[in-house]
């Protein structure tokens, strides 16, 4: 099964939340999930975003493929930063 690390849209009209879920490749974009792995809400300023490192590591090490705009955003919060520099 090919996973993928993407966002799932929440939150009011006008006013969307992102969860940064873990889901299968074919499911709908706001479908069945296998795992939450953090939150985005761009409304803020600055972005609040939000990651569990572990569940991140894990399922990257599983094969999980993240979406373009969830790289960005594992980019910019420098969650896997330590791994690099070791």
């Amino acid at each position: 099964m090919a996973t993928t690390i993407r966002l799932a849209r929440h939150g009011g009209k006008k006013h969307p939340v992102y969860r940064i879920v873990v889901a299968d490749a074919r499911a709908p974009r706001d479908g069945r999930r296998i795992d939450q792995v953090g939150f985005y809400d761009p409304h803020h300023s600055p972005p609040v975003v939000r990651f569990d490192a572990e569940k991140l590591r894990s399922w990257l090490g599983r094969g999980a493929r993240p979406t373009q705009i969830v790289a960005q955003l594992i980019r910019r919060a420098g969650v896997l930063q330590s791994e690099r520099t070791e």
